[in-house]
């Protein structure tokens, strides 16, 4: 059965392109947002409250056919009493294995997905002893409500534990041991209901704090590409997984390590909006309406840039030929994704060489 009303709770950019990605396919979105300005409330109807709110939750399940979410930290026990008045995809299960970063850690081992070395720790001596046992460098962080570094301190010597401490110290915390990568790439693929998956191809990241600041793909490396879709698509069969589903890995010494997954669309997979024949929102949506999941094929060479505290001038932007701007709707300061640019070229280098030029007209802040 084709599901037409789909519930999305939170309404920030994702959400919002989601809904875009909706309307040519006959699929009406309609947001739960604290806030009446949200990037998703501009392009679809919203309904203003908590994300976790009873009331809220059950008016928003009681008007749609499936429910989603743009943000992967809304409680699973929230959405456990909406089961009864419509679907929920992707599934509940991934939410709270994503949610926690030492759950997550513990299904990557059980499906043979290698990870960094890593202990939990509640206490300082429990740091104390993590450090010793897996190396003094390292990354202290929060096991859950992480995302664009927040909720980590970076250990390089004896003497940042006191501060790492003092800055995160408490009860729920992981110690990972410090990976050097040469590359960090994720993997994004769609699964239907019926267990059907597709794959985007793989993306490499470029990262500054935390926060993806530019994507290119295709990422070439069949060998990578193969390692990776396995582990993705073990993931998603565990989960019974129906949505799209990310997951990020480092490459250390040629090999995949997997650093965390997301149960939703995913920033590295912005470029798939112009440089794809699907892109990852509508594939999102065929999954969890029941329609036949799209082709991920690339139509070239892409490169998808976020704008980070500020937005740049788009008269200079879209002088650049091909080049497809993206603005969210939100207002400016340090440190959160305000839109991005794809660009989108025949060959690598074309791609790399415009890439480079752009660059320069975009400051992140």
């Amino acid at each position: 059965m084709t599901l037409s009303k789909v519930g999305i709770v939170g309404a920030g950019q994702l959400g919002r392109m989601l809904a875009l990605a909706g309307y040519p396919l006959g699929i009406r979105c309609l947001f739960l947002d604290r806030s009446a300005d949200a990037p998703g409330a501009q392009v679809a109807p919203i309904r203003v409250g908590e994300l976790e709110d009873p009331t809220a939750l059950g008016e928003l399940a009681s008007r749609s056919d499936v429910l989603t979410f743009d943000w992967e930290n809304i409680s699973s026990a929230a959405l456990a009493p909406l089961e009864k008045v419509t679907a929920i995809r992707p599934p509940r299960a991934a939410l709270e294995v994503s949610q926690d970063r030492l759950r997550e850690k513990a299904l990557f081992r059980r499906l043979r997905i290698p990870v960094a070395a890593h202990a939990a720790v509640d206490t300082k001596d429990d740091l104390l002893r993590a450090t010793a046992k897996l190396g003094i460098r390292g990354v202290l962080k929060t096991r859950r409500m992480g995302y664009d570094g927040k909720g980590q301190f970076v250990v390089r010597g004896a003497a940042d534990i006191d501060t790492a401490w003092a800055q995160l110290g408490g009860p729920g915390l992981i110690y990972e041991q410090f990976q050097t990568f040469s590359r960090e790439i994720s993997i994004i693929g769609a699964r239907s209901a019926a267990g059907k998956i597709v794959y985007y191809p793989l993306a490499a990241n470029i990262h500054s704090g935390g926060v993806l600041h530019y994507t290119v793909a295709p990422f070439a490396n069949q060998p990578l590409e193969r390692v990776a879709r396995r582990y993705l698509r073990k993931v998603m069969e565990t989960l019974e997984y129906v949505g799209v589903l990310t997951i990020e890995f480092f490459v250390v010494k040629g090999r995949l390590i997997a650093n965390e997954m997301a149960p939703r669309v995913h920033n590295s997979g912005h470029w798939t909006i112009d440089g794809c024949i699907t892109s990852q929102f509508e594939n999102h949506l065929r999954a969890i309406c029941g329609l036949p999941l799209g082709s991920t094929r690339s139509l070239g060479h892409a490169a998808m840039i976020n704008f980070v505290g500020q937005m740049p001038d788009p008269e200079r932007l879209l002088a650049i030929d091909s080049l497809a701007f993206h603005d969210y709707g939100k207002e400016p300061r340090p440190g959160r994704k305000l839109g991005h640019c794809t660009i989108t070229r025949t060959t690598a280098k074309q791609r790399n060489q415009v890439l480079a030029d752009t660059l320069k007209l975009i400051q992140w802040t």
